[in-house]
């Protein structure tokens, strides 16, 4: 940790009191959690008090699955991975449904990325939603008027939805679009399927075609081929 991180969080800690639920520093980048009725006040405070006149980016969190790793228990065989047919990986179980990994007591959160120029610091806050059925937290347009498409971002694909936030509705999906694609029980192959059918000229919604997959990470592994030719070259270098 540096001095500098240091004095951050110590200012933060005396500042915020018990409204900091959490505070701490990893790889030298603090972190403020704060609490759902203290998110619109404490992003105000750090803004007016702490000289963050920037926030950088804001972003939705599923905590859906939260450390568990399901490829720990994959079977492989020739009829190929036993993840296909009885993981329970983020697509394939609802909230409170996994039985391994670390269960959060709360599943949506909001995270912004804050920036003082004139202090040379970085601030990360965070705030878990209160309710997980409708994930509802305050828009912070009003202090930084650039998260307007953060916020609208982050309720299209999570379906958190920003109190007071000026023109709250979905950027990068169509406005028929069923579901929010980033939370992790939303289907892998999707819930629908889009095409242009040129006889009723306009897109039309169809039941998903594709079969349920697996997504398998590939895997690279060293080829003792190359460091024999390295091999083999140097030692034709070193004969010349």
């Amino acid at each position: 940790m540096t001095e500098h991180a240091t004095a951050l969080v110590e200012r933060l800690r005396s500042h915020f009191g018990p409204r900091a639920l959490a505070l701490d520093v990893a790889r030298d980048e603090a972190t403020l959690e704060v609490g759902v009725d203290d998110w619109l006040d404490a992003a105000r405070e750090l803004r007016d008090g702490f000289g963050f006149e920037i926030a950088v980016d804001l972003c939705g969190v599923d905590y859906l699955g939260y450390g568990s790793d399901e490829w720990d228990t994959t079977k492989v065989s020739s009829e190929g991975f036993s993840r296909g047919v009885e993981g329970l990986g983020p697509g394939r179980f609802k909230w409170g449904q996994q039985t391994d990994g670390v269960m959060p007591k709360r599943r949506f959160a909001v995270v912004v990325h804050l920036l003082s120029i004139r202090n040379n610091q970085r601030l990360r806050v965070r705030c878990f939603c209160g309710d997980d059925e409708v994930a509802v937290v305050s828009s912070l347009v009003s202090i930084w008027p650039g998260l307007n498409w953060f916020e609208r971002e982050a309720f299209d694909l999570f379906g958190i939805v920003f109190d007071g936030h000026p023109d709250l509705r979905r950027l990068l999906t169509d406005y028929g679009f069923v579901g929010h694609p980033f939370r992790k029980d939303f289907p892998l192959i999707g819930n629908v399927e889009v095409r242009y059918d040129p006889d009723k000229k306009r897109v039309v919604y169809e039941p998903v075609s594709i079969e349920p997959r697996v997504l398998v990470p590939r895997v690279i592994r060293d080829d003792s081929r190359y460091q024999q030719a390295a091999a083999e070259g140097a030692a034709n270098q070193a004969a010349k």
